[in-house]
Formats: structure tokens, C-alpha cells, sequence
């Protein structure tokens, strides 16, 4: 054989032995590039899914994943740049592609990052007033049918209309001279008000996004967790702690002022008017009112308003159609009576102990917004306060009582009793 034909038998055997070889490193730098573009993007949008009610998100059980994923998002991003570049300068130095890299990453780093750490952003999307203005009953710009969380202490009342609380979904504030977190999740339909202070240090939370279709706030000083339906750490060097709630009233504005004509209402900022039009008549309005598939509107479902209420740990929701039906029920919870009322504007509700010098009372309507007790026919007003008959002056003591979707309630409170007929 000529030598010549081994030479090139020799030459193209070396040939495919080399294409072969890039071939398996072509394979290697495809890999490379995907992981890195993993690091880059994922993190951020998974993160992002978690903690916003996208589709199947809020019914995962992964608010510690989302709390520790939040922690490496951007360490993770940090290394998918780095593979990025070094991809880029590395294995793509001798080809055309190389140009097109860079831009095409940068603009899909850029949107996504926009996606989620701007657009999905919670602290972003909801953003809390730095400075909350207010006003008193005569400069007040409030209609006074709007629903308000309101709160008193030490002889000041403040009022906080839900359509503007709803969107910031919480103000932090003083009262009195007492620190407060005013705060409200539309999502579950509750108002809750906390002490804002922990292990004797004030805190300053901010908005991380929902669980559960719940809010969920970090405190500054440890990055803890909070749930805003109960309080509750729920991850974090704090979990298992709860944070002090203070009492409120849910009323309209016009019951509030009727009862504290001095107290202040928060009023409307401005650059803010578009969210909270989108809120509009949300605070008067049932869902299911609205859905056309529901024929029978007394149906329990998901998003159907309750008052919840939960003494000495043991909870018990009741539907708030039939409350506007009835208007008072009495009832016992463990083994404290209970009364719950409803005034004629039919969204302001109250809840007492129904027992005056350790008598249980049973409640009946007299009168508008006026209440008699079956025992000694004594008359109480809309405050709980006997104003005629044997009990005159006596005061029943108010039980902190919450409006919130079905739904909620029974999420966090998944031992709770359910009534929809009245004693």
C-alpha cells in the first residue's frame, strides 16, 4: 500500500477523532450556558410565583421555601453572571455568536428582573404612605358610607377607610402616643391591628407578598415573617412568637364618628387615587353577589363573608348573610355567652360577653339599633351600654370580633366551629 494512502487514512482518522471532541465539548458549553441561564432567571420567578396569587401558588405549603429562597436569589444570579461571561469569553471567542450573547441576555435579565423585582414586588405594588395625613370631622373628604377599621386609645380615636388601608395594606402610626400597625389583606378580607413593638424594641415591617392568600410582613430587625391574619411568626429566628393585637372596630364612617365625633379619619393621597379605585364598592360588595352561577346566594362559599371570632383559643365563624337577616344572635363559645350584633346601615357588627354580674343574658332587637334583654327587659344601645330598666349603667364587655372571607378563616383557624342558623 502506498505510504501516502496511510498518511491520509492516518490524517482522517485523527480529523474525526478531533470533531468528535468538540463535538462533546460543543455539549459541555451548551450545558454550561443553560445552567448558568438557570442561576440567572429561575430563583427570581419561582420566588416571585410563591409569593403572589398566581394560579396553584397560594395553595403550596412553601413559606419557608420562599423565605430562604428570597436569601439566595441574588447570590444565585451573581454565579449565573459569572458562567455567563465566562461562557461568553471562553467558548465563544472565535465565534459570531458572541455578539448576540450579551444583548440578548441582558434584555431577558432586565425584563425579568423588572417581573420580579419591580412589577410582582410587593413593597412596590402596595406602597405604604410615609407620611398618612388626617383629618377631623369638619376638614374630613371621607364619604361617610365607607367601611373603616377603627381604633382608640388613651381618649384618641383614629379612623382608617379600608378601600385606601386595602391597597396600602398597612400604616404604621401612633394612637395616643401608642405606637400601631393599622393593617388589612384583601385577599382574606381582615383588618387587624398589632403592637408594632417587639422584645421592647419598635419595629419597622414591610410588605413581603401573600401565603395563603394572606399578607405576609418581615420585620427590620431579624427578617421574620409575620402572617397578618393571626400575628404569628411564621419563619424566621422569631417564628413561633406573636406579635400584641390591639382591639378595633370595624363600623362604617358614619357609626365611627357617631360614636367618637373627635376621632380622625386617614385621608386619600392623591398619587395614589387610581389603586384605590380599583377597590371601589369592594368594601360594600360580596363576590358571590356578583357571580351569576351561584343561583342560591346563601350557599357557603369560598369567598363568603363570616365574622370569626376566637376566645380562650377555641373559634367559630358565623355567616354574615344570615347575621343581616336576624341582626343579633346569642350564642356560646366554650363556655363564654356571646352576642353578636349587626346595626340597620347593615355592615357596622359588634360582639360582647352577653353576662352582667356573672348572669348569662339573652338578647333580643328593640328598636332601632336597640336591644333588650329577655331576662329583665332592661334597653342597651348599639355600644353595649344599658341606658333603661334594672341593668341601667351596666356595660357589656366587647370581644374582638373580625369580618373575613370564608376561605381565610378556616385556613387559619381549621379547628373552628361553623354556625349559620341563630339562637
Amino acid at each position: 500500500m502506498p505510504a501516502g494512502v496511510v498518511f491520509d487514512d492516518t490524517a482522517i482518522a485523527l480529523n474525526n477523532d478531533l470533531t468528535v471532541g468538540a463535538a462533546n465539548v460543543a455539549v459541555k458549553k451548551t450545558w454550561l450556558f443553560w445552567l448558568a441561564m438557570a442561576f440567572l432567571f429561575l430563583p427570581g420567578l419561582v420566588h416571585v410565583y410563591l409569593l403572589m396569587p398566581f394560579p396553584g401558588s397560594q395553595n403550596l405549603e412553601a413559606i419557608k421555601l420562599c423565605y430562604y429562597l428570597e436569601r439566595i436569589v441574588w447570590p444565585l444570579r451573581i454565579v449565573g453572571i459569572i458562567a455567563i461571561i465566562a461562557y461568553a469569553f471562553y467558548f465563544l471567542a472565535e465565534t459570531r455568536l458572541k455578539k448576540f450573547l450579551f444583548p440578548v441576555v441582558l434584555l431577558a435579565g432586565a425584563a425579568t428582573f423588572y417581573v420580579t423585582d419591580i412589577q410582582f414586588k410587593a413593597e412596590e405594588m402596595f406602597k405604604e404612605p410615609a407620611a398618612p395625613s388626617f383629618a377631623n370631622i369638619f376638614a374630613n373628604k371621607v364619604p361617610q358610607n365607607y367601611l373603616v377599621v377603627g381604633v382608640v386609645h388613651n381618649g384618641v380615636a383614629k379612623a382608617y377607610p379600608i378601600v385606601y388601608l386595602g391597597y396600602h395594606h398597612k400604616i404604621q402610626d401612633e394612637i395616643g402616643g401608642m405606637p400601631v400597625m393599622v393593617t388589612y389583606c384583601t385577599m382574606c378580607r381582615t383588618g387587624r391591628v398589632f403592637s408594632p413593638i417587639v422584645s421592647g424594641k419598635r419595629e419597622t415591617f414591610r410588605l413581603v407578598g401573600a401565603r395563603h392568600y394572606n399578607a405576609v410582613i418581615e420585620d427590620e430587625s431579624t427578617h421574620t415573617w409575620w402572617y397578618q391574619a393571626t400575628g404569628e411568626a411564621a419563619v424566621g429566628s422569631r417564628a413561633g412568637e406573636k406579635l400584641t393585637e390591639i382591639p378595633y372596630q370595624q363600623a362604617t364612617l358614619a357609626a365611627w364618628l357617631e360614636r367618637y365625633p373627635r376621632s380622625l379619619v386617614l385621608q386619600p393621597e392623591s398619587q395614589f387615587k387610581g389603586d384605590y379605585a380599583d377597590l371601589k364598592k369592594y368594601d360594600i360588595t360580596q363576590p358571590l353577589d356578583k357571580d351569576s352561577t351561584i343561583l342560591n346566594k346563601d350557599t357557603l362559599v369560598r369567598k363568603s363573608w363570616v365574622v370569626g371570632i376566637n376566645l380562650n383559643g377555641q373559634a367559630k365563624a358565623y355567616d354574615w348573610r344570615q347575621l343581616v337577616k336576624a341582626k343579633l344572635f346569642n350564642d356560646v363559645v366554650g363556655k363564654t355567652p356571646l352576642l353578636v350584633t349587626i346595626n340597620n346601615d347593615k355592615q357596622t357588627f359588634q360582639a360582647w360577653k352577653a353576662m352582667v354580674d356573672g348572669k348569662q343574658l339573652h338578647f333580643k332587637a328593640a328598636g332601632t339599633d336597640q336591644l333588650a334583654d329577655m331576662e329583665t327587659n332592661s334597653t342597651w344601645d348599639k355600644t353595649g351600654l344599658c341606658i333603661a330598666g334594672a341593668n341601667k349603667g351596666k356595660q357589656l364587655t366587647s370581644v374582638q370580633a373580625y369580618q373575613e372571607y370564608w376561605h381565610s378563616w378556616k385556613n387559619f383557624h381549621p379547628k373552628t366551629t361553623y354556625t349559620a342558623e341563630f339562637l
